[in-house]
């Protein structure tokens, strides 16, 4: 194998598959990065077995050449070791070839490494997906819906199902759901799909965070392929596969408050450095609890006490309170994190009770949905 290829475009190609490959495997080989050239342009392939990327570097695009290939053939290469020395080559193009062995030269200038590499061959498989029953989402949407539901996955593995967010397909509908039994966040969009399919699958969430930071703020679409135990998201020049987790997901549906006794609108920017204030006086240990009470005339009071510290209380104009009087308490972080995940200057917060699920949603959109779980002070 031997090839001439751009710097710039090979440094990207590197990052992105690098998210995938991790130094704790016990397949040894997959602490390297695959390297396949063909005719058409050069693939580089990650994986940790959780999750694969590969991405394709196209030998030309938009009539400019940024791969000469001049003889193909594949390798695999210490990851830890490549990515350092393609990042810091002191020229704009790199050399890179194999000889005997799976002896690699990379060349750039005047700068000469040689990297015992591996057998491609040994490299395991990418699991082969069926092209054709895929969705197609575009891209700034979906990085959307994951940021919204993925911080609300559990990190506990005592039930790992819950490490993941719930991903189901109906009726020309996505929707994603996220619980760790203490709180939820749930998004739904209408998506193209070109048959009646419908899922209803597990994505882990480390998977998803990944995906997140590869993906390119665009509004191109990204094709969704969903088979038994892999899901492979499909994007320009890269292909992204991850497995699924494995069980029942819970019916979250029930968790859902239908009725409501208290109803507030309020200004989410104001409300979140309301609540964000009174948490400065709450982060020690894992009690980051905040008070709310509602008071005459559309005032509620935010407040939290720590003994050996101190305490802060902060009354805050809400647009309308209606219902009962309430006195409730919860994780400052909870709030926090859902009040960041909501697109609105206003929002709405339904409680039913003080030891009630309490939701919290941008007012005039039914899309999106974050649940709260109070917390019992006495």
């Amino acid at each position: 194998m031997k090839f001439v290829i751009q710097r710039d475009d090979l440094v990207q190609s590197v990052q992105d598959v690098m998210k995938a490959v991790t130094s704790r495997t016990t397949i040894p080989i997959l602490t390297g990065i695959k390297i396949v050239a063909t005719e058409d342009g050069v693939t580089l392939t990650g994986s940790d077995s959780d999750i694969s990327i590969e991405s394709f570097i196209p030998a030309e695009e938009d009539g400019s050449e940024i791969v000469e290939i001049q003889e193909t053939g594949g390798i695999v290469l210490q990851a830890k070791f490549f990515s350092e020395i393609v990042k810091k080559l002191p020229k704009d193009t790199v050399e890179i070839e194999v000889l005997n062995h799976f002896q690699t030269v990379i060349r750039s200038g005047k700068a000469e490494f040689n990297l015992n590499g591996l057998d491609p061959e040994e490299y395991p498989h990418l699991p082969q997906i069926e092209e054709g029953n895929g969705i197609k989402v575009s891209t700034d949407l979906l990085k959307t819906m994951i940021r919204q539901t993925v911080f609300a996955v559990s990190t506990s593995e005592t039930r790992p199902i819950l490490t993941g967010v719930n991903c189901q397909i109906e009726n020309g509908e996505l929707s994603c759901i996220a619980t760790d039994s203490h709180r939820l966040a749930m998004r739904k969009a209408p998506i193209e799909t070109n048959h009646d399919a419908s899922y209803n699958i597990v994505i882990p969430g480390k998977s998803l965070n990944e995906l997140n930071k590869i993906l390119d703020d665009t509004d191109e679409p990204v094709e969704i392929v969903i088979t038994e135990n892999q899901v492979l998201f499909k994007a320009k020049h890269l292909l992204f596969f991850s497995r699924l987790l494995e069980g029942n997901y819970p019916d979250t549906s029930r968790l859902i408050p239908s009725d409501t006794k208290t109803e507030l609108t309020l200004t989410t920017k104001e409300f979140l450095q309301a609540i964000d204030r009174a948490s400065l006086l709450a982060r020690e240990g894992r009690n980051n609890v905040v008070k709310l009470s509602t008071l005459d005339a559309g005032m509620i009071e935010i407040s939290s006490n720590t003994p050996e510290i101190g305490k802060v209380i902060e009354q805050v104009q809400s647009q309308s309170v209606e219902g009962e009087e309430l006195k409730i308490s919860f994780s400052a972080k909870y709030m926090m994190d859902a009040l960041k995940a909501i697109e609105g200057t206003e929002i709405y917060v339904n409680f039913t009770g003080a030891m009630r699920p309490f939701v919290l949603k941008p007012l005039h959109d039914d899309s999106i949905l974050q649940l709260i779980l109070p917390v019992r002070t006495y």
